[in-house]
């Protein structure tokens, strides 16, 4: 049995379950995030029921978090006991590409289904952040500057995350023509946070949605 693939599995959806908004909004207040706001384990629900502190570090965490997943499968990829010569022209299991966006894909899906809160976590938003920052910064800075164009001009977080997750596929693909395990995981991770967003969305079709300040 292969314990290293095993190992980069377990590791990525450990680090990817870490409730890190919900631990910061206990440690500041005592309280349940899953009670609080609209639900949502994550930053933004931390930002608006906790403040600006604890939602900066909810964030950072967040997305810290996906970060090193990358940073653990790369870590695991180099070692001489990978079981498998990285070959592109080989099967998914001697694609770098293959487990450096699988371990992506289980980092954001630990995050909306942590083990730890019975499998019910936040949207995805900064941990894809995290895991696309540490895939490909460059085009994690264009995701950026969607998410702050539509955020600032429409003035609603979910829509801004809504089409920065939607940005990733298409400019992986056709800017920085990745791989294509990148391109299919990516692509996963992206309709995972906006499926996520589906209750904002109807939202703001609406007008319900909480809008954040001008």
């Amino acid at each position: 049995m292969q314990l290293m693939p095993l190992y980069l599995i377990a590791g990525c959806y450990l680090l990817g379950s870490i409730p890190f908004s919900y631990l910061v909004a206990r440690y500041v207040s005592g309280e349940d995030i899953r009670t609080q706001g609209s639900g949502n384990v994550g930053a933004t629900n931390v930002l608006r029921t906790h403040g600006k502190l604890p939602g900066a570090l909810a964030l950072t965490l967040d997305l810290a978090k996906g970060w090193f997943a990358i940073w653990l499968a790369r870590y695991l990829l180099s070692r001489p006991s990978w079981p498998w010569v990285l070959d592109a022209s080989g099967g998914p299991e001697t694609s770098r590409a293959f487990w450096l966006g699988l371990a992506a894909l289980l980092a954001v899906v630990a995050h909306v289904f942590p083990m730890w809160l019975g499998f019910r976590g936040g949207k995805g938003v900064a941990t894809a952040a995290g895991v696309f920052l540490g895939l490909n910064p460059a085009a994690m800075v264009v995701a950026v500057v969607v998410f702050l164009l539509v955020a600032l001009t429409t003035h609603y977080v979910s829509l801004g995350s809504v089409a920065s997750a939607a940005t990733m596929p298409p400019v992986l693909s056709y800017v920085f023509h990745e791989p294509k395990w990148i391109l299919i995981f990516s692509a996963a991770i992206s309709l995972l946070i906006i499926v996520k967003h589906q209750s904002n969305l109807r939202r703001i079709l609406g007008g319900s949605e909480d809008r954040f300040p001008k």
